[in-house]
């Protein structure tokens, strides 16, 4: 792990001084009218990954055990098109891909990747943000702010996953079918929401038959899901173009909020009885949380965030991930090892499930002589402390600490980042902790 950080910290001196190199960029806008109040505009993103993983007991990569791996990957690459088409009409589509690393879709085609994550219009029914009504696929969601990430503003050098609570399972990437209502009233945000889940038969992966011991997404029925989110805002209002809520302002607004959301979704899970009869259940999720985002002196910024999820996914339900999985199977079985949801191998660890959780982070925007945000530090640290029933009295405690390299604000930057984080073993049926495992990753973000 020395040689390691050593490697990680050189990498990191040699994209910082070819990244200065980098171009101010103007946001690729067009007017449609000489005021500029309706136009159309178009950004893209690209996070590259570069990573070395400590990974999970029995991990194989192609089929040849690895206890440790270092891949390279794509986190993410989007494109991004919208705009204030007429005075009250706009228009928002996002396309790109997600997790490409050696391993994607290890079996199938590489080339399959790309894909609409977004694809929405919204009439603004009042003069101002008062009242917004949309509908179309959108990720707009109730639960939490990190529900609905903008990922292009990222404090820490991912978002807690955690959150967007049926990712991949019932929904496109987090994006789901809806019709939507949005606004800011005064001190008041808010977001009512309507959607169409998608089968979980359709996300591309075989789903786990149905269980006595815990419950998993129906594979029958049909039932809309409802959500909403509501915010308090003492000081600044958030940013509201689009449904996107921003990881930090680095010091460009004043931000102290709470707020509280929700979701719920009548019989979405299923299982068996013990006599063999299938129980259909509610998934109900709920959040409330602050978060700060406030400038300092000396061109310095706070950004804070602590939140409580109450998350029932149903009867013991547990799911693992691990994000852009380095790895592809593993030698373990139901016997030794957790089954039902996700894979077990590689970065993968519980990170949805039946229970509750806590989650936190901080970061500091260093103190400069100068307003810009060029060659600017940012340390973060992370925790996520969760409480799954199907781990018994095991807890599921998460680390992150980083440390961002603002080469031009979020247009360009280089972020560091350290995880630890738990493993489970399981002996004649009883869960029990292993040892902590660690990855460290160097992230690249260009964004336009």
């Amino acid at each position: 792990m020395k040689k390691t950080i050593i490697l990680w910290v050189s990498l990191l001196a040699c994209f910082s001084t070819l990244a200065q190199k980098t171009p101010d960029t103007e946001a690729l806008k067009l007017k449609l009218n000489e005021s500029g109040s309706r136009y159309f505009q178009v950004t893209f993103l690209n996070q590259a990954w570069f990573r070395f993983n400590d990974n999970n007991p029995g991990t194989t990569v192609n089929g040849s055990l690895q206890n440790q791996s270092f891949d390279i990957g794509l986190r993410r690459t989007r494109m991004q098109l919208y705009g204030q088409i007429t005075d009250r009409t706009f228009m928002y589509f996002q396309f790109g891909q997600n997790n490409f690393n050696a391993q994607y879709n290890a079996t199938g085609n590489r080339k399959i990747a790309p894909f609409f994550h977004d694809a929405l219009g919204e009439y603004r029914v009042s003069s101002g943000n008062q009242l917004k009504i949309g509908g179309g696929l959108s990720i707009i969601s109730g639960i939490s702010r990190f529900s609905q990430p903008s990922i292009g503003t990222i404090m820490t050098m991912d978002v807690p996953v955690f959150a967007q609570t049926t990712v991949d399972q019932i929904d496109q990437f987090s994006r789901k079918l809806s019709i939507y209502a949005r606004g800011q009233i005064g001190h008041w945000d808010y977001r009512f929401i309507l959607s169409d889940p998608f089968p979980i038969t359709s996300n591309g992966q075989t789903p786990p038959a149905i269980s006595s011991s815990y419950a998993n997404f129906s594979q029958k029925g049909h039932s809309l899901q409802q959500q909403g989110y509501l915010i308090y805002q003492f000081f600044d209002q958030e940013n509201h173009t689009t449904p996107y809520m921003t990881g930090t302002y680095l010091g460009s607004k004043k931000i102290v909020n709470v707020a509280i959301g929700g979701a719920y979704q009548p019989n979405a899970m299923w299982q068996k009885s013990a006599q063999g009869d299938t129980l259909y259940q509610d998934m109900k999720h709920f959040a409330i949380e602050s978060f700060v985002d406030i400038p300092l002196q000396n061109h310095a910024a706070l950004s804070a965030y602590l939140g409580y999820f109450n998350t029932n996914y149903g009867t013991n339900y547990l799911r693992y991930n691990g994000s852009m999985n380095p790895a592809t199977g593993t030698t373990l079985n139901a016997s030794n090892s957790i089954s039902g949801q996700g894979p077990v191998y590689g970065n993968s660890y519980p990170m949805f499930g039946t229970g509750s959780v806590v989650y936190t982070q901080i970061g500091y925007l260093l103190p400069s002589n100068r307003a810009d945000l060029s060659n600017r530090l940012m340390p973060y640290i992370s925790a996520t402390f969760a409480k799954y029933d199907r781990l018994g009295n095991n807890s599921t405690t998460t680390f992150n600490a980083g440390l961002n390299y603002f080469i031009q604000g979020h247009k360009s930057k280089l972020s560091l980042d350290f995880q630890s984080r738990p493993t489970y073993q399981v002996n004649q049926g009883d869960v029990k902790a292993g040892n902590r495992l660690n990855s460290l990753t160097l992230q690249f973000q260009v964004f336009i």
